[in-house]
């Protein structure tokens, strides 16, 4: 080993699928649903709250922001896609819902990771939520074809 290595030479690649690199996180914090959503019998056909929090890490693209909705991902559309599942109908488990969240979050290339927790609110009196947290990463495959930024739809 020579004394005189570089940083750079000390410095792993950066791992895309990982989302190493520049990035920023976006995130929805609390926001509190009625569902249809439950594996037993006296939750079918009653909706009851669900609290949902995602934080996602971003990969930022070269190009400037040019102060455009349209160059980022919209924390909108993520709202409006959660909103969007859930009216879809009733779901048995929430790890299936976090997970459905997951993938839609993951449809666009450029998020890297999700963390999804989804919490039912009304199940206990004594516990105020109770629930599970998934973190799912972007395949690699996709991960090294990312798209430019681009519209997406959302305001």
């Amino acid at each position: 080993m020579t004394v005189g290595r570089t940083l750079t030479d000390q410095a792993p690649a950066p791992n895309i699928a990982a989302g190493d690199g520049p990035h920023y996180r976006m995130f929805v914090r609390d926001l509190v649903l009625a569902s249809s959503i439950g594996a037993h019998a006296h939750e079918r056909g009653a909706s009851q709250r669900v609290r949902i929090n995602v934080d996602l890490r971003i990969r930022e693209s070269p190009a400037p922001l040019g102060d455009s909705l349209a160059n980022v991902l919209s924390y909108e559309d993520i709202v409006s896609g959660i909103r969007a599942l859930i009216a879809e109908g009733h779901i048995n488990l929430v790890e299936t819902l976090a997970e459905k969240i997951a993938r839609m979050c993951l449809a666009d290339r450029r998020v890297a990771r999700a963390v999804v927790r989804v919490e039912k609110l009304d199940i206990y009196t004594d516990a105020t939520s109770v629930g599970i947290e998934i973190a799912r990463r972007q395949p690699a495959e996709a991960a090294a074809n990312v798209l430019p930024l681009g519209p997406t739809g959302g305001g």
